[in-house]
């Protein structure tokens, strides 16, 4: 009867300890979980800083160059230097009301 009741014991201990190996804070699954979480993390952060790059870049150029900003004012704001004639040309609507 004690052999019994120790079996059911181990039984019980090591069906605890497989539990907290697998499902419990810190198993397995909660591991692998973690892990793509910071594999999907690392990803955003390397886009994130190829982004950067490319900013810090343009901001270099910027510093640097007056060419630079004088297409970044033309293109963005649509300044022109005086003397240049500005011609707007509109597409015709091919819908006319």
């Amino acid at each position: 009867m004690k052999q019994r009741l120790a079996l059911v014991v181990l039984c019980l201990v090591l069906s605890g300890l497989q539990y907290r190996l697998w499902i419990g804070d810190g198993g397995v699954f909660d591991t692998r979980h973690l892990q793509q979480v910071v594999d999907q993390q690392a990803e955003s952060n390397a886009q994130l800083q190829l982004r950067n790059s490319v900013l810090e870049a343009e901001v270099a150029d910027l510093h640097n160059s007056g060419a630079a900003i004088e297409a970044h004012a033309r293109s963005e704001l649509g300044m022109i230097r005086k003397g240049e004639t500005f011609y707007l040309v509109v597409a015709a609507n091919s819908q006319q009301q």
